[in-house]
């Protein structure tokens, strides 16, 4: 793979470069830089300013409102975004329901819901994970029975990330209960202002409301709002997920989050004196992250490539999963390592504060971000359940 960008390259970042610069607002980027917590408003808002420039869509086929990109291009944008702060595209409807839909939908889902998506009409969130069904999520007991041009759903979903803000969830649901675990499920559009739906925040750990319960009592669903063919369901959950695991691998972000390092490093002082940066053993630490990225960036540009060769992802996601989630840890464990005590206070105002931040300018939102991202190796598949997909697709163990 050739790495060198080409004249065509070169002037394509450099109008990237030139948009973000004259249309992300400051403080909505110095909002992103601090907090993994951003307000709706702050999504949708970048997002429609992408979407008035045709950007909203990097991954999706021109045909269907995308850029056409090629994978270093988006690798580009990716790269130029994270630099400047800007928030990330929500992954819910551009890049997991968004190509199921274009992949698997009807011609009427396809003219409905697609420019929905683009225009942030639709805030989608995912009703995958439900309670003792997470990892073994083909176990998922919320069941769908046939009732004339209806469903009647029935169950409980959690950790549904954004469920407080959306209008529609992407859902597995059982239709049939007598068939293998997988062979039952069946893939739902659901209109979150439907009667028998109630969300539950979940506080995590680092105080924020992200994530939620769905309950779903009695909920009609329209048989027009199937993915495909009832039974098949798991087919295009295990495609969504492909692509989920693909963009939680986070790589311009983190390449970020080093250069961050990297700055804090240099600012603060070593035991015996002199930069943090200059002491070996956290240079070292320093040093291994950064080779470990590297190479997980490597491996995401090609899994790009083999998608824009037309092939979707495979069991590689999961490694990108895997060593993404690992090298976002470490990145915030260091970046409260290299602040000592100045990581210590934890000062989550959702609304706001008058009182002065304790510490220097970078550390603040570190202690939150170190917090948030326990759950890294967790969400998306446990990284336990990724290696048993590497275990048996990729070694054939």
């Amino acid at each position: 793979m050739n790495l060198d960008l080409t004249p065509e390259e070169r002037a394509f970042r450099d109008e990237v470069r030139a948009f973000i610069r004259e249309n992300l607002p400051a403080d909505l980027a110095e909002r992103n830089r601090r907090s993994v917590h951003l307000a709706k408003d702050d999504y949708v808002q970048w997002h429609l300013a992408l979407h008035k420039r045709g950007w909203g869509a990097p991954g999706w086929p021109v045909e269907y409102g995308g850029t056409g990109w090629s994978p270093v291009q988006r690798y580009i944008f990716d790269e130029e975004s994270a630099i400047a702060d800007a928030p990330p595209l929500l992954p819910f409807g551009i890049a997991m329901v968004g190509p199921v839909i274009y992949t698997f939908g009807t011609p009427e889902q396809k003219a409905y819901y697609l420019p929905r998506i683009l225009s942030m009409e639709d805030w989608w969130c995912q009703g995958y994970s439900e309670p003792g069904s997470g990892s073994d999520l083909a176990s998922l007991r919320t069941k769908a029975e046939s009732d004339g041009d209806h469903y009647i759903v029935n169950g409980h979903k959690i950790w549904t990330t954004q469920a407080h803000y959306a209008d529609m969830m992407f859902c597995l649901v059982r239709t049939d209960p007598n068939a293998k675990p997988q062979e039952g499920i069946s893939f739902l559009l659901i209109d979150m202002k439907t009667p028998g739906i109630t969300v539950r925040p979940i506080i995590s750990i680092d105080e924020g409301h992200g994530v939620n319960e769905v309950f779903l009592d009695n909920v009609r669903v329209p048989k027009k709002n199937l993915i495909g063919k009832e039974g098949k369901g798991w087919t295009y959950a295990k495609f969504l997920l492909g692509n989920e695991r693909t963009t939680i691998a986070e790589v311009a972000t983190s390449k970020q989050r080093l250069r961050r390092l990297k700055d804090i490093a240099r600012a603060e002082s070593a035991t015996l004196g002199g930069a943090l940066l200059d002491d070996a053993d956290f240079r070292a630490k320093v040093a291994s992250v950064e080779i470990e990225l590297l190479a997980l960036e490597y491996t995401n540009l090609r899994v790009l490539a083999a998608e824009n060769a037309g092939k979707g992802p495979g069991p590689e996601a999961s490694m990108l999963k895997i060593r993404g989630s690992e090298i976002q840890q470490t990145l915030t464990e260091l970046a409260c390592e290299a602040l000592g005590y100045y990581a210590s206070p934890y000062e989550h105002y959702p609304d706001g504060t008058n009182q002065p931040p304790v510490g220097p300018d970078y550390a603040q939102g570190r202690m939150e971000s170190y917090l948030y991202y326990r759950a890294t190796t967790i969400y998306g598949g446990s990284n336990e359940i990724q290696r048993n997909i590497i275990a048996k697709m990729v070694l054939g163990l």
